[in-house]
């Protein structure tokens, strides 16, 4: 089965769904505990003062505030490392930062703070109830408070239905700069590489390296011209010929000769007399002689001893820069590229790479950034945007962009301009 490297955002319905799983528990001691303390009001008449006993009221509160709270940070310190909930496990979501990492501590408690916002607002009014005492008219004051505080929860947390940006982004996401994937629909950024994952976990097609043949594969030995051997030296006995094998063919792009002579001539078999094992020995067509000389076999003729050296077979490819944005697109990049919401070249640069970005909530600049293909990396120069720039190191170190002022940056980095982000890297 192949995986799916895809990001995939979370629907409103999951989102929904993680949200009412994560509130459940701490609505429910809340409304327990305070049940119980209301309930536990007593009230007394001396004169004519009502006097009202809270004890019981202020200890359950209490009781169900701190485990409320212990809740909370607890789980938002595990999504803030991990991107996950109890309700974000269950619908199989993943709350991410604007690059695709762990949210983090802040961007998590902006979220919550802004989905909060209206029941936030009940409490304090309800600690308010308590230190003035109106308990007569507190349910008149609370229940409009607490249904309407429910009601932005629900509307912030499904905002991203609305998104014109293919419902990416909530309106907490927006103001956190946070984003939301369904892991089961795609793959989990957090654990891949962030928003743009690495481009060994999905290798693109290199074009093919040519292969250099050994110029000696071909070549086949020779019979050497015998010289003069004294009388009363025995005859050296014949060498074993080589066993015959396939022919290779030649390399089309390094034409070979056979040397002339590289050694000391060497006794070999006649031609077409047996050698040991009874096995012929086929003659060889002559080679052309060299200044009157015969041509010699060399050990280096073997083909069976022939070394190449390691990288002897071609020249290696290129890195190609590439960049993929944080809605999944991806583009190979030329030497000029313009990016930004209607990118428009300047005087000579009719012939630049155009990078049109989605941007429905205008915070790129018509011709944001200018990009300039250099060897191992690009410059990045913020074309006097409105909102900015910035990049992100691979070690995280996050730096905005002077504008007009190009900035080199390195494969494995994001650039950030406005609401978007793009990742550089290499195949």
């Amino acid at each position: 089965m192949g995986v799916n490297l895809q990001l995939a955002p979370a629907t409103a319905g999951k989102r929904l769904g993680a949200a009412v799983i994560d509130w459940l528990p701490p609505l429910a001691v809340l409304v327990v505990t305070f049940a119980i303390g209301f309930a536990g009001i007593t009230r007394s008449r001396s004169g004519q003062f009502i006097t009202y006993d809270t004890a019981s009221l202020v200890l359950s509160g209490g009781i169900g505030l701190a485990l409320t709270a212990v809740y909370l940070f607890t789980v938002m310190g595990i999504e803030a490392r991990t991107g996950k909930t109890p309700g974000n496990l269950l619908m199989g979501i993943r709350s991410a930062d604007n690059d695709g990492y762990a949210p983090g501590a802040g961007t998590v408690f902006l979220r919550g703070l802004i989905t909060g916002a209206g029941i936030i607002l009940a409490l304090l009014a309800a600690v308010l109830v308590v230190v003035f005492r109106w308990f007569e008219p507190a349910l008149f004051i609370l229940s409009p408070l607490v249904f309407a505080g429910a009601a932005w929860a629900l509307l912030v947390v499904v905002s991203n239905h609305w998104d014109k940006n293919s419902g990416l982004r909530g309106w907490h996401d927006k103001a956190a700069k946070a984003l939301v994937f369904d892991v089961k629909a795609g793959r989990n950024p957090i654990t891949t590489g962030g928003i743009q994952g690495p481009y060994s976990f999905a290798p693109l097609d290199l074009p093919p390296v040519q292969q250099v043949l050994s110029p000696v594969a071909g070549a086949q030995a020779a019979p050497a011209q015998p010289g003069p051997v004294a009388a009363s030296a025995p005859a050296a006995p014949a060498a074993p010929a080589p066993t015959p094998s396939a022919p290779t063919p030649p390399s089309e792009t390094m034409p070979y000769a056979a040397p002339a002579s590289f050694a000391p001539p060497a006794a070999a078999a006649p031609a077409g007399q047996p050698v040991s094992g009874g096995v012929s020995v086929p003659a060889a067509p002559p080679l052309p002689a060299l200044g009157g000389q015969g041509t010699q076999h060399h050990v280096d003729d073997d083909v069976e001893r022939t070394q190449v050296r390691p990288g002897a077979g071609g020249p290696a490819p290129i890195a190609v820069l590439r960049i993929r944005l944080d809605d999944g697109r991806d583009f190979q990049l030329d030497r000029s590229v313009l990016v930004g919401r209607n990118p428009v070249g300047q005087a000579g640069e009719q012939h630049a790479q155009l990078l049109a970005v989605d941007d429905p909530g205008r915070s790129i600049s018509k011709t944001h950034l200018h990009l300039l293909t250099d060897g191992a990396g690009i410059w990045v120069t913020d074309r006097n945007s409105t909102n900015g720039s910035a990049v992100t190191t691979p070690n995280g170190a996050r730096t905005p962009l002077a504008p007009g002022v190009p900035t080199f940056v390195i494969p494995g980095s994001s650039v950030h301009f406005g609401d978007r982000t793009f990742y550089l890297g290499q195949a």
